[in-house]
């Protein structure tokens, strides 16, 4: 069979990708413009890569650029409607955004009524990238930190606008901000409100003048909490834990990648603790965890792919940057980490307490330990001490008419209910919906929490 026999069952699907991209052009490469698109299909959806042209220093259009990539995606009977656009920016700092697999989940919901823009926010995914391996051609540290500081809220929401121009004609859109998207949103309410047609939050409201020390002293007692609901829950990974610490006290493991595990690296697994479903995956990497005397190679391949940041490096690097509002940030995590004693694991060893697992904290160490960040060490000591502007415009915040409603998780463990809550009373018009049924990742394990958001922006819950 030839290949145009091959895709005649899918000639309406084409068809409807061709009007598309005839109805909306390829533009050149100028600055903030689309420079490819392909569409193809999945059951259910069709899907249009598309590729834009941004400047890496939006102060300096002329000057370096980047590209930013962006998956746009639209129910099948629905292709050539002309539909309301919802972005969807991604949690993180520096994670791509999700990969869909036909319709499920707040997806669903969304294609019922909007067209949705996956946004890979610059340095992720396929978006031009920034890692170990691309940041070498820049030769010193501080070159690398001065590139870097061009990678956090503000600059994703300068490309989401120049971004928007392209793909609604200019027309305002709708903003989905899951975790990290949810500060970059209430950042995109600061800087642009005028592109956004309503504004939809998912445990992502920051504190607007919080500090990263503010924040690690909410975090770590939210995760203490965690610990204990977890050995509640399952008591023999008290023994267990202590084991793997014990071993790894006296002499820490290379896992298969080259990652060295230690105690303080073990205890970092907690990050999953906060995820509806983390505990109950820590408890299985924790059911077997050795072969005789070492490690079994099971536990080691598994702890290895929950610790590496191989995959979205822009984590580590700039997690306290989005924080930061006007001053360093100074290894927050690590200084406050010394102020709950009950995470020390030589003493809970020594006393024969639980060993305490650790949060979405980012350790100066981890440099030392992990591969992928190892040659990004001294760029990251630079980003510790810079001083970095303010993301948020309180004034214009509090004058917002931008229809909002943001979901707020009691128990969250990375994003204090407490400044959120703050958050949610100083932004005008903004929605507030307080919850403990859900965990940090409430929007992905049910399409009710989007459901229940688009409600109440447009106040009919």
């Amino acid at each position: 069979m030839d290949g145009t026999s091959r895709l005649r069952p899918y000639r309406r699907e084409l068809a409807a990708a061709a009007e598309i991209i005839q109805t909306r052009g390829v533009p050149g490469t100028a600055v903030g413009t689309v420079s490819h698109m392909s569409s193809y299909r999945q059951p259910g959806l069709v899907l249009t890569d598309r590729t834009f042209t941004v400047p890496l220093d939006h102060r300096a259009p002329a000057g370096e650029q980047l590209e930013v990539f962006a998956r746009e995606v639209v129910a099948s009977d629905k292709a050539t409607a002309d539909l309301p656009w919802l972005v969807y920016l991604q949690g993180g700092p520096g994670q791509a955004a999700d990969r869909p697999v036909g319709r499920s989940g707040w997806l669903d919901r969304a294609l019922r009524e909007y067209r949705v823009l996956l946004l890979d926010q610059r340095g992720t995914g396929r978006s031009t990238a920034a890692s170990r391996q691309t940041l070498a051609a820049l030769g010193t540290a501080a070159a690398q930190a001065e590139y870097l500081a061009h990678f956090r809220a503000d600059a994703i929401v300068a490309d989401a606008e120049l971004i928007r121009g392209q793909v609604t004609g200019g027309r305002p859109w709708s903003v989905l901000g899951q975790s990290f998207g949810g500060f970059a949103t209430v950042t995109y309410l600061s800087q642009a409100p005028g592109g956004i047609r309503e504004a939809l939050v998912a445990g992502g409201l920051p504190g607007l003048h919080a500090t990263a020390d503010d924040v690690y002293r909410l975090t770590y007692p939210a995760v203490a909490a965690k610990n204990r609901a977890h050995y509640e829950r399952y008591p023999a990974d008290v023994e267990r834990a202590r084991q793997v610490a014990a071993a790894l006290a006296q002499a820490p493991a290379r896992l298969p990648g080259g990652t060295l595990l230690t105690v303080a690296a073990f205890q970092s697994l907690g990050m999953m603790l906060g995820g509806s479903r983390g505990s109950h995956l820590l408890h299985y990497l924790l059911e077997d965890p050795f072969a005789g005397a070492e490690l079994s190679d099971s536990f080691a391949h598994q702890a290895e792919s929950m610790l590496s940041f191989a995959t979205a490096p822009l984590y580590a690097l700039l997690h306290e940057a989005c924080y930061a509002q006007g001053a360093p940030t100074r290894w927050s995590a690590q200084r406050v980490r010394a102020e709950f004693p009950e995470f020390d694991a030589a003493k809970a060893l020594e006393a024969g307490d639980p060993v305490l697992f650790t949060g979405e904290m980012i350790y100066p160490w981890l440099y030392d330990t992990d591969p992928a960040l190892a040659p990004l060490a001294g760029a990251a000591q630079i980003l510790a001490e810079r001083d970095w502007p303010p993301l948020y415009d309180a004034a214009r915040l509090a004058a917002s008419t931008v229809p909002a409603a943001a979901v707020i998780y009691f128990n969250d463990m990375y994003v204090p209910a407490l400044l959120s809550l703050g958050t949610a009373a100083a932004i005008g018009g903004l929605a507030p919906w307080v919850t403990s049924e859900f965990e940090h990742d409430g929007l992905r394990v049910s399409d009710r929490v989007l459901d229940r958001l688009i409600s109440l922006a447009r106040g009919e819950a």
